[in-house]
Parts: C-alpha cells; structure tokens; sequence
C-alpha cells in the first residue's frame, strides 16, 4: 500500500491488435518497407480480445483471458480519484481510505480478510498491494485461478472495497500510526526538496498543496466522519472500473463482474470529480533545492503543456516521432557523457505524464559535483544544436532499426504477455484514454508510420522541446562546503549564453567492420549426454568445457545463457582487489575487440543480443540473452568477452571521474552510514566488505585490471555454460561448436580461495546517530554456520515467512509502531555453509527499543511454542505459488541451474521443488526457529538522528 507521486513518466506504452483491422482497411496488408499514409483523424480500435462495457450506475469494467502466467488472474479496482480532490481538512485521507480496505469491509472483517488472502497463498506487496497518486487510487490482487471458489472470493472483496469498508473508528485511530509512519519513512533529503520545489513546478495549481501522503496535523487529528464523507463522496461506481486480466474463461468472467457489479447502488447525487489545471506562465521559472543530506547533484530543464488525445492514428504518429527525438537526443546525451572530460555523469531525454492535466518534455543530467551550471549548459548545448543543425540520417536510421525490432519482438511475444502488464494498459485506458487495440496493430501502425517520420519532423521538435514558457529549471543538490550551488541569475546566464552561442553540427561515425574477425576456428563437441527426465543435456566441448542445455517454450523468442567458474576475485592479492573488484566494469567501458563503447553500440542496432562477465567474490561468470535470430551475435559477444577485451585510458578515466561523482556524498546519508554499519559489524570488518569510497577509487589500476581480467579468462576449460530458453540443439550446435569450443584452455584446476570473512559469535549490539529527521530503523540479524539439507533450506523459508507475518501484525497492525517489517532470509554453501536471517524495521525514535524488544519477544515465543497448523498451511502454500509462477521464466531456471552444477546438488531439487515444499511439517519449522532465531548469537544495529 503506497502513495504514488506521478511526475514526468518518460515512457508512454501503446498497444494495438491485427484482429481490429478490419476496422481499418487503409492500413490493412501493405509490405512491410511501404511508407503508405494512414488516415490521421482516423480513430484507433479497441482490442477485440478485451472485453469491456459500462454498467448502469456508471461502473466500466475491461476483461481479457490471458495465460501468463498460468493459474494467475490480475484483478484491480480502479478509482478515478486521489489527494487533488481533497478538501483542505482532508489531506492524506484519498491514501488513508486506501490503507482502510485492507483493515474489513460488510462482509471481510479484518482478520477474515488477511486470512482468505494467506491461506491461498497471497502476500502483501508481490499479490496483494495498492497505491494512491494525485489523481487515481488503484487496488491489485494477483489471485490463483485453480480454484473458482478463489476467484470468486476475490471478486467479492473488490465488491466489497467499492462500497462497503467498515471504516471502524478503533482501527481508523489504529491506523494513524501506520500511516504516519509511512510518512516518516518517506522523509529525507529529497522529500525536503520536493517539499520546496513542488509549489514552483505546479505553481498555481491545487496538485502543489496535496500531496498523497498528506499532512501529519491532518493525520493525526482528522474527525472519523471526514473520512467516511471522502468514501462516500468518491468511491461510486460512476468513477470507477474493474480490471480482470488472467487464466479464465473469459465470457464467464465478465457475466460475473457485471452481475456483481450492477448492484453496487449509483450516487442519487453525485460531486462532480474535478479536473484541475496547472496554469500556464510565461518565462522560465526556478526550482533549485539543497540539502545537507542529499547525495547527488540532478538538473532537469522541463516544460510542461497541455494532454493531448491519444485516440487517433495522427496522435500515435506524434507519439513516435516524440519517443523517436526523445531516443536520438538522450544517444547525443549518452555519448557525452562519455567523454572523462564531461560535467555530467548521465543524461537523457523524455516525454510523458506529469499531472493528469499537464504532460512534460524534458532533459535531466546527474551532475558531477561542483558542475551543475555546465551540467546545464551541456544539456542545452546538445538541443541547441539539434535545433539549428538537426540529427543525422544515420541517426535517425538506427533509431528506427531498433524501434522495429522491439515491435518485432513483442508480436513475437505476443502470446506471452504478461497479465500484469495487460491490466496496466486498460487501467492507463480508463484513466487517461491511452488507446489498446493490441499489439499486432501497433506494429503494422509502427510498419506504415515510420519510413514516412523525415529528419524534418523530427528536428522540428527540438525548437518546442524544453523553449522559454512554460519551463522550469530544476536543481537539487547537497548542501556542502565549498562547493557553491549556482542561484536563479548564474541559472539564466548559462542559457542566455548558450542562446546566443553558435554550436557546430554534430559528425556521426559508424564502421562496417564486422564484430568478429577473423572468425575462429570452429572447435568439436566431444561428448554428449542425452536429455534426461527434465529434458536436459550435456555437452563436453574440446577445449573441456561443459554445456547444459534445456529447450523450453516459455518464450517465442528468448534464450538466456549463464557461466561460470570457480575462482573469483579470491585468488587475488588484498592489494589488488579494487583492480580486481572492478575490472568488468574497467573493460566493459572501453568497449570490445576493435570497438569503443559507442561503436559497439551503433554496430548492434537492430540486434537483441547482450553478454557481460562478472568478476565475483568465488567465481567468474558471463550472463547474456537473445532472439533466436540473433544468437550468433550471441555467442560473437560470449567469444569476445573472453578473447578481445579492450582497456582504453579515456573510458578508463571517464569511469573514474563518473564514480568520483557518484561516491562523493554517499557518506552524508543516513541510510549509508546505517547499512555501512551493519556490514562492518557482520564481517568483522573484513578489508573486502568495506564500501567503495572516494579515497579507494586511486586503487583503481586499468593494467591490473586487464591483466587480472586475462588471466581470469584465460582458461574456458573449467566453464560450465548454461543454455535455456527458445532453440532447438542441432541450430545451436554449430555455435558452440565455433565460439565456445574454440576459447582457449590451459587445463587449469583451479579453486576459490577461503579469504577469512567471519560472523561475529555472541551479541553484538551498536547504535549510530545520523540524520536530521525524526527517523529510526532497526536491523536484528541472526548468522552462523549451518548444516545444510534441502528440507532445512524449506523449512528456514517457511519460518521466515511466518516470522515476517507475526511481526507485522503486531509491529504494524497491533502497535501502529511501523509501516513494514522486512523478514528475509538466505543460505550459502561457499565458502563454507552459512545462514542468515534479517529482521528490519523503521520506526519513530522514541518507540524504536521498545518495538525491539516486542521483536525479540515475538521471536521468543515462536521458539518456545512453534507455528500453528494454519501458519504452516499459509506458508507452504505462499512457497508454492512463488514457484508456480518461477518456473515459468526462463531467467529463473537458468539461475536455479547455475547453482545447482555449482553446488554439486540434484536437479531434483530444482524440479522436484514443490513435493519439498508439500512436506514441511510444523515440528520442522520450530526446529528452525529453535536453530536460527538464537537469543545469544546476534548483531544488532539501531539507527538513530543526530542530537542537536
């Protein structure tokens, strides 16, 4: 449960459907290289496969039957009102209304309610959560689909959200805590900043004075019946929808929605729901903030105007030619920023959202430190020179080329998209009139409209993008010695400066050159292992190295490739550690074989091809993905990596500079010097798990970083590669054949090395004091060594999910103290057997021991007295479902495999998963509990602000 602050979204998402094109003959079957006109008043269709309508007392409803994932359905509860219709002496009540739907409803009291949800194996936050923004308050629940009796529950608590929350007084007073707490959590340097720089960028408009969140005056002292009268002024259903996304049959789902549905009685006398304006200035106005607490320097040039309709074939064309400019302007940003010499550290472009009333063009940068008026001046520099000298065709070429393939892609996918997302494009349908006619037609509209956008109508952009009126200069910065923060006057003279400067046009570069060559000698497959019950294989390459393959149908077009070797930065000297540490990073900047980085990228537009290698603590390993008809691009990249890495001193010293900027006001942050703590404190300090700081980025060193880069990839003959995804073998065999089998091998036997990190034994109890706000956290974390077993591992899982469960209850539910308590869990074979389990919570100063010590109580009596039969029921039953769900990605089964080759563990285990988690028992969860909540062995770090 959230407040959302919606400001500048960058990305508008369409999609369209080929089913609807009948209904558009003049765009209907022309080649795909055809630039054929569309109709541009033309309206775009509804996707055919949703099913919507409108009930009588106004309520609209969207229904699509979707299998991704299976057994899953997405059910929302969408209301068209948030914190701009508030009155004076009710804000943060549209947030706390959404906080009390979850505290019972008619016919769900409180616990009824958290009960259904656990018991099927639904949690907050990853099935069950909500939000509320400035203009829309959104309910979502991820609901199994194997049981219609389930479904229908949910259905009935949706129902019971619109129009019948209970609103008790002892839990509205209850909830005061949990609200106030999440607006405690949310405080810091950018709130404060926020808090200056809202009122200038809506200046004039009701949205700058209602924040989500609220006041806490007005949350801690609101009447009852004031929030009962914003419930039953605002949610009816005449400003609401119910969205229903999933693995059902649909007809049947959207008979029950309106049945349901139409009961809910329509408003005899209904308020109008305000549309609030964000009024129009002339000039440029300034919102610059500081703080001592603020870590990074951000300057963003915005300029705000009206929405626009989206509904049309013209306004799609418009949106592709913005997202087109907003692409090309943030590549001229990005190449830059690449330069040692650049005063920013990132920058790009972009378009969207800001109010529901206003929309924003924008350009941001994170400036490195003392550099924010160049930093502008860079920003302004590019779009000036956009607008008098244009992109280039090459540019726009390439832009197009990868838009295309990404259209490509999803009609590819278009069968495997998930629920999620469907439901979150007919929520932004309801809400902001985005058109969803399906994905099929988006391409062909993509197809027909792209040739025909020309340089011109792209560079026409550049003169309105972020011009005078309308516009907004916004800085946030630290507040810091020595390093003066550009004012309004020195603003305004950076860009009359740059108004009147003459820029020269930009030079595009590319190179034929091909990405591989000369390519290398193919290598054989040695020997070959054939799938086994889990349809997976093995090949023993030439050069030694092993290669697991598991063929799934998942995905149309996504293959995931995963290596490793023992090793890591272990088998390095203390000394050479940060050389070490951030040797990928070092060579990954300089780009690859022949190529820089900004070579490299130009040379794979229209590619989904990526690989990257990692130097780790125990091991080396290489991750990459793509289309099926990129791999060989694939494996060209995979070959690279461990053959051609390039050390280039510019990129060298642009990362440098890059993470000078990035580390130089870490340590003003509460939160850093928090978590900074706790490590220390967990690794008795160990030189390894210190933080990167400002004084250790001169242990970077470029020849030790290519040296213990080479000699870490020196030998593939101890790599395991991991192969999962959309292939057939005998395509990928060749492949592996020439770029895998060929690497090169010495025939090491190589081994991590133990470096000596130890928990500490005993109670280990520290307190820090930073930090300007009202703001405590609190972190009880439990580690030591272990003896490992598959059961074991379940059953600390099973544990820590009912810990997590009891401690919001009572932290949260029963005290009011928190606003979330976070329980996780991990175990670690290397380098030697280990577990931890984390307790973490923040909280107001003055209750922050006591609500550690309610912990350690709570923890207490779940190692006396263990978990109830229905605490087991609800925590297998949240273990299943996670992994119903898991297993389905492609991503997950790739990582599930690494660790299973790595560990020397059975495949059984992986796959056999949910028999494991079917056999937990009780007495094994309390012997966990006993074993791994240890009340003489923990670290506890509690934060605390400074005194003054």
């Amino acid at each position: 449960m959230t407040v959302r602050n919606r400001t500048y979204a960058v990305a508008v998402a369409l999609a369209m459907s080929v089913a609807a094109l009948e209904s558009l003959p003049l765009l209907a079957q022309a080649p795909a290289t055809e630039a054929r006109p569309a109709p541009l008043d033309q309206a775009i269709p509804m996707d055919p496969t949703v099913t919507t309508g409108t009930l009588p007392n106004g309520l609209r409803y969207y229904v699509r039957a979707n299998t991704e994932p299976a057994n899953r359905a997405e059910l929302r509860l969408v209301v068209n009102v948030g914190s701009i219709v508030e009155a004076d002496d009710q804000r943060g009540l549209a947030h706390f209304v959404e906080h009390m739907a979850f505290n019972g409803t008619t016919r769900f009291p409180k616990q009824a309610l958290v009960a259904f949800m656990e018991s099927v194996g639904m949690r907050f936050g990853p099935s069950v959560n909500a939000y509320t923004s400035f203009d829309e308050t959104v309910y979502m629940l991820q609901v199994p689909t194997d049981k219609p009796d389930v479904v229908d529950t949910a259905l009935r608590i949706l129902e019971d959200w619109a129009h019948a929350v209970t609103m008790a007084g002892d839990e509205i007073d209850k909830e005061r805590g949990v609200v106030i707490e999440e607006w405690r959590l949310r405080r810091g340097a950018g709130a404060r900043m926020l808090d200056r720089q809202f009122p200038i960028l809506l200046a004039g408009s009701t949205y700058a004075e209602r924040l989500p969140i609220g006041t806490t005056e007005i949350l801690e002292t609101f009447p009852h019946e004031r929030l009962r009268q914003f419930y039953r002024d605002w949610y009816r259903p005449d400003l609401m929808a119910v969205v229903a996304v999933g693995d059902f049959d649909g007809a049947a789902m959207a008979d029950t929605i309106r049945r349901r549905f139409a009961a809910i009685p329509a408003a005899a006398s209904p308020r109008p729901r305000p549309v609030v304006p964000v009024p129009d200035r002339p000039g440029t106005a300034f919102a610059i903030a500081v703080d001592p607490e603020a870590t990074s320097s951000t300057v963003t040039v915005l300029r705000k105007a009206d929405v626009r309709d989206q509904s049309t074939v013209g306004a799609y064309r418009r949106s592709l030619t913005e997202q087109l400019f907003a692409g090309l302007l943030s590549a001229r940003l990005a190449e830059l920023a690449q330069k040692p010499d650049a005063p920013f550290v990132a920058a790009g472009a972009g378009r969207g959202s800001f109010v529901r009333t206003k929309d924003v063009s924008m350009i941001n940068g994170l400036a490195k430190e003392g550099r924010i008026a160049e930093t502008l001046a860079a920003m302004l520099r590019e779009a000036e020179r956009v607008s008098q000298h244009g992109f280039t065709t090459g540019e726009l070429d390439r832009q197009k080329t990868t838009f295309l393939r990404g259209y490509e892609r999803q009609v590819t996918e278009r069968h495997n998209q998930p629920s999620a997302q469907l439901a979150a494009e007919y929520i932004r349908h309801y809400l902001e009139g985005e058109p969803v006619p399906g994905i099929e037609l988006e391409y062909e509209l993509a197809v027909r409209l792209l040739p025909a956008i020309t340089l011109d109508d792209i560079n026409r952009l550049a003169r309105g993008w972020v011009a005078d009126g309308n516009r907004v200069i916004q800085v946030s910065a630290p507040e810091k010695a020595g390093v003066p923060v550009p004012d309004e006057a020195a603003l305004a003279a950076v860009m009359a400066d740059v108004a009147a400067s003459p820029v020269e046009a930009y030079v595009d570069t590319t190179t034929d050159a091909p990405l591989l060559e000369p390519l290398p000698a193919a290598g054989r497959i040695a020997s070959e292992t054939p799938a086994d019950a889990h349809g997976i294989s093995e090949w023993r390459l030439s050069n030694g190295a092993r290669v697991v393959l598991l063929p799934t149908s998942f995905k149309e077009d996504e293959v995931i490739v995963r290596a490793f070797s023992p090793g890591g930065s272990s088998l390095v000297s203390d000394e050479d550690f940060v050389a070490a540490d951030s040797a990928t990073a070092v060579l990954g900047a300089g780009g690859l074989g022949a190529f820089n980085a900004l070579d490299l990228r130009k040379k794979l537009v229209g590619k989904v091809a990526n690989a990257g290698v990692s130097i780790g603590e125990l091991e080396e390993t290489v991750s990459g993905s793509a289309s099926k008809k990129d791999l060989e691009t694939l494996f060209e990249l995979i070959h690279l990596r461990f053959t051609q890495p390039r050390a280039d001193p510019e990129a060298f010293a642009m990362l440098q500079n890059q993470m000078r900027a990035l580390l130089a006001n870490q340590e003003a942050s509460p939160g850093f010097a928090f978590a900074s703590l706790l490590q220390a404190v967990l690794t008795n300090d160990h030189v390894r798990s210190r933080p990167l700081t400002v004084d250790r980025l001169d242990q970077m060193n470029l020849d030790r970083s290519l040296a213990i880069y080479r000699e870490r990839f020196a030998d593939a003959g101890d790599f395991t590669f991991i192969v999962v995804g959309s292939f057939e073998p005998l395509a990928l065999r060749p492949l592996v054949e020439r770029y895998l089998a060929s690497l090169p091998a010495l025939g090491r036997v190589e081994r991590w090395r133990d470096l000596g990190v130890t928990r500490p034994t005993g109670i280990v109890e520290r307190r820090v004091e930073k930090g300007l706000e009202p703001q405590s956290r609190a972190a009880i974390v439990f580690a030591g060594p272990v003896e490992l077993t598959v059961a074991r591992r379940n059953a600390l899982r099973a544990m820590t999910s009912i810990l997590q469960t009891r401690l919001r209850d009572t932290l949260r539910e029963d005290l009011g103290g928190t606003y979330s308590v976070g329980v996780s869990s991990a175990t670690s074979r290397w380098p030697r057997p280990e577990y931890q389990v984390s307790v973490s919570f923040g909280s107001a100063p003055d209750r922050n021991d006591a609500l550690v010590a309610r912990t350690f109580e709570e923890m207490a009596r779940f190692r006396d007295t263990g978990p109830t039969a229905t605490e087991v029921s609800d925590a297998i039953e949240a273990l299943v479902r996670a992994f119903e769900t898991s297993r389905e990605q492609n991503g997950f089964l790739a990582a599930q495999l690494h660790t299973a080759y790595r560990d020397g563990t059975s495949l059984d285990d992986v796959f056999g998963a949910v028999d494991a988690f079917r056999a937990i028992t009780g007495e094994a969860i309390h012997a966990a509990a006993r074993a791994f909540l240890t009340p003489d062995r923990y670290v506890k770090v509690q934060l605390f602000p400074e005194k003054r």
